[in-house]
């Protein structure tokens, strides 16, 4: 485990549109740190490993060169990984946009400060629309946060008060707003000898938001991908072994735009609402995804079972063309 504060639970709240779920118990352990924590521990790994520092100094990307001028050094690789985040300078460089706004997602959050051992691990779906609201107590601090696909919440910072008001926090707390790339990931992440990782390559949960994993899995994807292909003196075949190298992740990505489809819209919500609340199993199942043990597909195969013609529904409606910003994004 990493050598920061943590927070450890093995139980979760679940809330849908208002109604109580029933607690998720006995939980895989989820560890809940502070993002900054976690950050300055990878570069000091990094650093120890020997990489150098180039942290807090802003440059300019020359993709024809594949180097990134920095204000006092010229950094020149056969291969270039970006991990520059959602609103990626690189990404918005080589497809002429960061994201898609018909598909980006946005949330708002506050740090609560405070011992958080009696807080509740909360999860509330619905609490935006399209997304959902979420309470994570972490060493010294809760983070609390409401998060939903942008075109659909005209007015995030009311759902946000709503929700602190649901949750009993009175004090002022400094919002923070942070764009989410909600499921819609580039199906080639990257162009020529650039590769794109992360949020940067629109690798987020399109229920959750969640976004850390993919991120460090796909960074580490990418640098295996560029040290195969320099082991063959082929550095432009990085992207194509990159890509391929993602379609687990791609699929789960897929499989959670199917399931938003049975979470949110209102003719279905019923169903999943009372299927989540009196199975034991697609609550463990959901808990294990949160904890990175499972993908979607456990998910999908259990709400299959219980209601096999409204899990097809669901897939029609995800894939239909005639549904706009919900479809599959694969570009």
């Amino acid at each position: 485990m990493p050598e920061i504060p943590l927070e450890k639970r093995k139980s979760f709240e679940f809330y849908a549109f208002g109604q109580n779920l029933e607690a998720g118990e006995d939980a895989p352990p989820i560890h809940l740190c502070m993002r900054h924590d976690l950050d300055a521990y990878l570069v000091r790994l990094a650093v120890e490993a020997g990489a150098e520092d180039f942290t807090g100094q802003s440059g300019t990307l020359d993709l024809d060169a594949t180097a990134v001028d920095l204000p006092n050094i010229r950094l020149v690789a056969p291969v270039i990984i970006a991990a520059d985040g959602v609103n990626s300078p690189t990404a918005k460089l080589l497809f002429g946009e960061a994201f898609d706004r018909k598909q980006i997602g946005f949330a708002l959050e506050v740090e609560r400060p405070g011992p958080a051992t009696d807080v509740p691990l909360r999860i509330d779906f619905g609490a935006a629309e399209w997304g959902y609201g979420w309470q994570f107590p972490k060493t010294g601090s809760t983070t609390i946060g409401v998060g939903g696909v942008m075109h659909r919440n005209a007015d995030m910072k009311a759902k946000m008060a709503a929700y602190l008001e649901q949750l009993g926090v009175t004090e002022p707390l400094k919002v923070k707003g942070q764009f989410l790339p909600f499921g819609g990931f580039r199906a080639t992440p990257g162009k020529g000898c650039v590769l794109l990782a992360g949020d940067a390559a629109g690798l987020v949960d399109p229920i959750t938001g969640e976004g850390i994993a993919h991120a460090m899995r796909s960074g580490e994807l990418a640098g295996i991908a560029v040290a195969q292909a320099l082991a063959n003196q082929a550095p432009q075949s990085a992207l194509k072994r990159y890509k391929r190298s993602l379609k687990p992740i791609h699929s789960s990505l897929k499989q959670a735009r199917v399931l938003r489809q049975i979470m949110f819209r209102e003719a279905l919500r019923p169903t999943f609402i009372q299927s989540f609340r009196r199975s034991k199993t697609l609550k463990s199942e959901y808990l294990r995804l949160l904890a990175g043990e499972t993908e979607y597909g456990a998910i999908m195969r259990q709400m299959a079972i219980r209601a096999p013609g409204f899990a097809l529904r669901a897939l029609r409606d995800a894939k239909s063309p005639s549904k706009g910003p919900d479809k599959f994004i694969s570009r």
